[in-house]
């Protein structure tokens, strides 16, 4: 995997950590330049810019430092992010009986798509990260505001991507009303996850870009819509994604079940339905709620600006709406 580190940022990382092992010892400029073999100068910078911003105090005597009220808050929401996981894991063992598959609970953590949780036969490893950018992350964002899937789109895509600004819009208004999203199951799409796992959008060689691309020609492409399920007919379906909503009514992790498999456009609904309930007790048990309706695009939106109010949308099409399935 190709890895871009900055020198700069792994001394404030460093500077950070060390004052977390000192469990609330305040230290001063001379002590952190020895025990982390930095100049003084450097010291010094680093830690005039975290007491600034609050992630560290200066003590009373103006010569040592501890960890600030800045990474209280930090930490609650970090807290917060992983403790829904657990309550999760209840309902995702449920799903994971009844259908006998793998379940996960997903969420955005920084810049990254990180499994949260895991169950099922093929349990995918918790801690997986995922580059958020498109053409990964739709779901992450497909119940969201529109404004955070306007930023999702606007982030640098890996691969380039078409526009199909139609097909987009009929997607977000579909999967919204529906409540669930249904991924078609191509090999091309088992191909891709595996190959942006743990890459930056800027970090993919050219090869594997090349590829990707091959993959990947628009953001809608796998997505099944309402008029491509028949009842009685079966579907080929990698996936089925759901969202859970917190305490502001955001969107805050997606709950997924692996198909991997063809199944009817009836069974498709009935396990939708299924992952559907699992969310709402996961948002229910968490104290969050549901959005007042679902967002349409072009509809008022309570929360921010509606799609339609925007200019067109950059040239790429979300991904299709997933179903509950067994691996991926």
């Amino acid at each position: 995997m190709v890895s871009r580190r900055s020198a700069p940022t792994v001394r404030v990382v460093q500077v950070l950590d060390y004052f977390v092992e000192q469990r609330g010892k305040r230290v001063g400029l001379s002590e952190l330049a020895r025990a982390l073999d930095l100049a003084k100068p450097t010291c010094l910078g680093i830690l005039t810019e975290l007491t600034a911003g609050g992630y560290l105090v200066r003590g009373a005597d103006t010569t040592t430092y501890g960890l600030g009220p800045a990474l209280i808050e930090a930490g609650r929401v970090a807290q917060d992010s992983f403790a829904i996981s657990a309550l999760a894991r209840v309902e995702l063992e449920k799903l994971t009986s009844r259908y006998r598959t793998t379940c996960t609970a997903s969420a955005v953590i920084g810049d990254q798509i990180m499994v949260l949780e895991s169950t099922g036969p093929g349990m995918i490893k918790v801690g997986a990260a995922y580059h958020f950018a498109p053409p990964v992350g739709l779901m992450y964002v497909l119940w969201d505001t529109d404004a955070a899937f306007d930023a999702w789109l606007a982030r640098p895509a890996a691969v380039p991507l078409q526009q199909n600004e139609a097909r987009l819009r009929q997607v977000v208004a579909e999967c919204r009303e529906r409540g669930y999203l249904i991924e078609s199951l191509t090999a091309a799409g088992r191909k891709l996850y595996s190959l942006l796992a743990g890459f930056a959008a800027d970090d993919l060689p050219d090869d594997l870009r090349e590829l990707v691309g091959e993959l990947v020609t628009s953001l809608g492409e796998r997505v099944y819509l309402g008029t491509d399920l028949q009842p009685r007919k079966e579907h080929p379906v990698s996936l089925l994604a759901a969202p859970t909503y917190g305490g502001d009514g955001r969107q805050n992790m997606v709950l997924t079940m692996y198909v991997g498999a063809s199944i009817t456009g009836a069974e498709i609904d009935r396990r939708g339905t299924a992952l559907v309930t699992a969310a709402e007790a996961v948002t229910a048990a968490t104290g969050g709620r549901r959005p007042p309706e679902p967002l349409r695009p072009g509809s008022a939106d309570p929360r921010t600006q509606t799609l339609t109010d925007r200019p067109p949308l950059p040239g790429r099409a979300p991904t299709e709406p997933e179903e509950p399935t067994a691996t991926e």
